[in-house]
């Protein structure tokens, strides 16, 4: 990439270049005029108009070269020249025009009349002649070498022909170095069918993509409609990814917007583009209602969760943010980002264990959190199968000692992390996370802090999720392993996960358990196939899909509400809360002991001793 200042001293260079252009275009075409008016006979013209031209024609091109400069004429002169130009020059001439006519009667200037009209004829062709050449050569050169620079270039149709698919057929036009040229353009607007955008024709509908790229013989596809819905998204990128192209889409209406739409902003489509879901919308005015000046807390801080947590929670401008974390390198990450994009947020970062009541103590006891956000776990199904203890340790005792120190220490609201996986668990960690809503719930009702939990699916692109695995699969050429060809999971995106945390907070009471209503679940091996196919692949014959088998604990689907559970909606149409089940408080406190003891002894009995614990646990096998 070129520096900023050698960028402008080009653009200075080439400016001065059309300047002394149109300086000699003006003069010439004047001249040229009083030429052809005495029929291309030099000697025949008489010595008063010669004089005539001699005295102003200077004055007259340095006020052309004036208005030409007000009028903006001189900038994004080579690039972009367009009809925009066109109608630039156009609005010159009108200004210049006048300026000749009240030139000419105030300062009683003789000269023939059709003088004026072939100069000012001539001067507005030379005029757009020097704008539009450069670009007319670089095209007529770039189709001379068949669109190639370095090897073959790749022909490109373009979903979209509006502004954002005209920008990027200008942007592909005039720069032979993006080894592409746009071949067609596709659009489902009826009145836009057989449309000419820029000299590209809409060739048809997204049902005629597949067709068009054999046509054509497309191997990139650029989805250029960055104002459509997610839905219309996915249907047609699904198409798309049927064709075996290399797919991109322009990122977001904002660039549009700001006139930023151009081949470097492209992206690769992510399967957030095929999940079809729209975003999960959250007040955000309510969310900074109860954070701004507060000091806020956030376990597991450097994780997946944790982290994203922490962004947010810094643009609600707390009076103090505690991130806290036993893994110093994630602290650290988080901590260095922030201090790189909120250097204003008062922010302190402390390693430690939730496991540790002693630790946690000394810091309720200086810092006195008022929110504590709790997103310390171990995660991973199969490794907690394989450690079924360390599960209980750190889940549900870290719960329980971070928790009570909340309490002691007078925090207003704990919201603990949960997952789908606390549901009718079959695995270890999701018994361990149903044992830690039990915790927040019998605190809750002990009174002072007000304990929430929120329950959702499978995060994309969080440490350890399916997502960045499929990705090394693929970059590694295959096989991708699905553990089931019928597997399904709820998804979302990490910001959705964590916004729908901070809203939760809110809306908390004490007791409830917030459940997103997060649309269909997503099939495993069709996600698996999509991803093959957007990479450029074809499953099965470049990328073989190879089934592994359930893992040890883990459900063919998940589900976010246990049938005792039912319902309450809230302000928030996709939010909602699972009513508190009733238990013996008392008889689980003493249960929780059980427990404590069993684990630390690392019993092998640990999942019974659950299951007697959480009924709803049904180990596998």
């Amino acid at each position: 990439m070129q520096p900023v200042h050698n960028r402008d001293n080009q653009r200075l260079l080439r400016a001065l270049v059309i300047l002394v252009l149109d300086a000699l275009a003006i003069g010439g075409s004047f001249f040229a005029a009083l030429w052809v008016r005495f029929e291309f006979h030099f000697a025949s013209i008489p010595k008063i108009y010669m004089t005539g031209f001699q005295r102003y024609i200077l004055i007259w091109i340095g006020i052309c070269l004036l208005v030409f400069w007000l009028t903006g004429l001189y900038s994004s002169i080579w690039t972009y020249v367009s009809i925009d130009s066109l109608a630039r020059i156009m609005g010159a001439y009108v200004i210049l025009l006048a300026v000749a006519f009240g030139a000419v009667q105030l300062m009683n200037i003789r000269m023939p009349r059709s003088f004026y009209f072939i100069g000012f004829f001539l001067s507005f062709a030379c005029t757009v002649g020097i704008r539009f050449s450069y670009r007319l050569l670089r095209s007529f050169g770039w189709a001379l070498r068949g669109g190639r620079v370095n090897g073959e270039a790749q022909n490109i149709m373009i979903i979209g022909a509006g502004e954002a698919g005209r920008q990027l057929i200008r942007e592909f036009s005039i720069n032979p170095g993006l080894n592409g040229r746009v071949v067609c353009l596709i659009d489902d607007n009826p009145n836009k069918r057989s449309h000419i955008l820029e000299g590209i024709r809409v060739v048809g509908s997204r049902n005629d993509i597949p067709a068009a790229v054999e046509k054509y013989k497309i191997q990139k596809i650029i989805y250029a409609i960055p104002a459509s819905s997610n839905q219309t998204r996915k249907e047609i990128l699904e198409i798309c990814s049927t064709t075996g192209c290399e797919i991109q889409v322009v990122p977001g209406i904002y660039q549009l917007v700001k006139g930023e739409v151009s081949v470097s902003k492209l992206r690769k489509v992510s399967l957030l583009d095929l999940l079809g879901r729209e975003p999960i919308q959250t007040n955000l005015s309510e969310i900074r209602q109860y954070i701004t000046g507060k000091v806020v807390m956030v376990t597991g801080g450097g994780g997946s969760i944790g982290s994203e947590l922490c962004r947010q929670i810094a643009n609600s401008s707390p009076r103090l943010l505690i991130i806290f974390d036993i893994y110093e390198n994630n602290a650290y990450d988080i901590q260095m980002e922030l201090r790189r994009t909120c250097p204003d947020l008062n922010v302190e970062v402390l390693i430690g264990s939730v496991r540790d009541p002693r630790r946690l103590d000394d810091i309720l006891r200086q810092y006195r959190p008022e929110l504590v956000f709790h997103a310390a776990a171990h995660k991973h199904v199969p490794l907690m199968e394989d450690s079924p203890n360390e599960a209980i340790k750190n889940n549900v005792f870290g719960t329980y000692k971070m928790a009570h120190a909340a309490r002691e220490f007078g925090v207003k609201k704990f919201v603990l992390i949960s997952t789908d996986k606390a549901v009718n668990p079959t695995n270890i960690m999701g018994a361990s996370k149903r044992l830690c809503e039990m915790v927040v719930q019998m605190l809750s009702r002990r009174g002072g802090t007000e304990f929430v939990a929120v329950r959702f699916g499978n995060v994309l692109g969080s440490n350890g999720s399916v997502i960045p695995l499929f990705e090394k699969q693929i970059a590694e050429g295959g096989p991708v392993t699905v553990t089931h060809p019928e597997i399904t999971r709820f998804f979302m995106t990490i910001p959705e996960a964590v916004s729908l945390v901070l809203q939760a907070g809110y809306y908390a009471k004490g007791g409830e358990i917030f459940v997103l209503d997060m649309g269909q679940p997503v099939k495993i091996d069709d996600m698996a196939r999509k991803m093959i196919r957007l990479s450029g692949y074809e499953p099965d014959v470049d990328i073989p899909v190879v089934y592994t088998g359930l893992r040890p604990g883990e459900k063919l689907y998940e589900e976010l509400l246990m049938d005792e559970e039912g319902l309450q909606s809230t302000a928030n149409k996709l939010i909602h809360i699972g009513k508190p089940i009733e238990m013996d408080d008392q008889a689980f406190a003493r249960q929780l002991k059980e427990l404590e003891k069993a684990c630390e002894e690392n019993s092998p009995e640990i999942r019974r001793l659950v299951a007697e614990v959480v009924p709803t646990y049904h180990p596998a096998g």
